[in-house]
């Protein structure tokens, strides 16, 4: 059993830290900005309520963060009353926020300045992987401090990795956003299309789901984008939030994405539809959207 601090109780966060208490038995102290569902997790879970991230982190031997952006990050570890005022030394930060590499470099510098270790550790599987305990987990940082982290981070993941140096995991996950983002459109376009051809597109799904068209993403949501449903995953100014970070690091790489370009600008017309909390399937509602401005 380590002693585990945990910033941040959102929709990811709260049944993570509920998977490092009940299935890790580790001893948690939980902080969040609301301090009400702070309190919600401990009435449920136990553990301890921290009134800030810095008390929240004062002699853990791990803290995991899973804030919304950059600055939110900043602010919890390096801001006001933030977690690296009282980061132990040799104690392990684990960032499940998707932010930017640059952060994740400024951060790791900061923890060693601690004598501290920061593993950047984004995550992908969505609130249902969450609450299921089965999140792939993309980490970077020192090979050691890994070591002594993968036990701990695995009570929530199915799958855990180190990519490389401090800011690989936030690389990787950049890569998994540009996949998501491409597959989601094609099966879109395709779900779009079957349906304009008058094609039953369950039977049409049950069949090329088992070859080579095959994925994550029409194995679970092909039923509800047929139905018009888009309640069922991660959100739209979310993914937009997550590819927007991959483009500005594509203009410092070099990196040539012209589909993820244009996917992100096609989010944005979902947005303008009232869209921004629907799931990112909900690209086939613009395509749809689309045919009733015409008719």
């Amino acid at each position: 059993m380590a002693r585990v601090a945990f910033i941040g109780l959102g929709v990811m966060g709260y049944p993570m830290a509920r998977h490092l208490k009940v299935k890790g038995g580790h001893e948690l102290t939980v902080f969040n900005r609301t301090a009400a569902k702070a309190e919600a997790w401990v009435a449920e879970h136990g553990g301890r309520r921290a009134a800030t991230p810095a008390e929240a982190a004062r002699d853990a031997d791990f803290v995991f963060a899973c804030v919304g952006n950059d600055d939110d990050l900043r602010s919890v570890t390096t801001g006001l009353d933030g977690a690296f005022e009282t980061l132990s030394a040799d104690a392990i930060f684990i960032d499940n926020t998707t932010a930017s590499a640059e952060v994740a470099r400024e951060l790791d510098a900061a923890a060693r300045a601690r004598g501290a270790h920061f593993i950047d550790a984004p995550v992908s599987g969505g609130q249902a992987g969450a609450e299921n305990g089965v999140l792939t987990v993309m980490c970077g940082g020192e090979e050691a401090a890994y070591e002594r982290a993968k036990p701990v981070i695995e009570a929530y993941a199915r799958m855990v990795g180190l990519m490389g140096p401090a800011g690989s995991g936030q690389l990787t996950k950049m890569v998994n956003q540009i996949c998501i983002a491409g597959l989601v459109q094609g099966l879109s376009e395709a779900m779009h299309f079957g349906k304009r051809a008058g094609l039953d597109m369950e039977a049409v799904v049950g069949v090329i789901s088992k070859g080579a068209a095959g994925s994550w993403q029409m194995e679970n949501r092909h039923k509800t984008m047929i139905e018009g449903r888009y309640d069922f995953g991660f959100a739209v100014d979310w993914m937009r939030k997550d590819l927007d970070i991959v483009l500005s690091e594509a203009r410092r790489n070099g990196a040539r994405l012209p589909v993820t370009a244009l996917v992100d600008q096609f989010y944005g017309e979902v947005q303008a539809l009232g869209g921004q909390r629907w799931d990112t399937s909900s690209l086939l509602a613009r395509l749809e959207a689309a045919d009733k401005a015409k008719s």
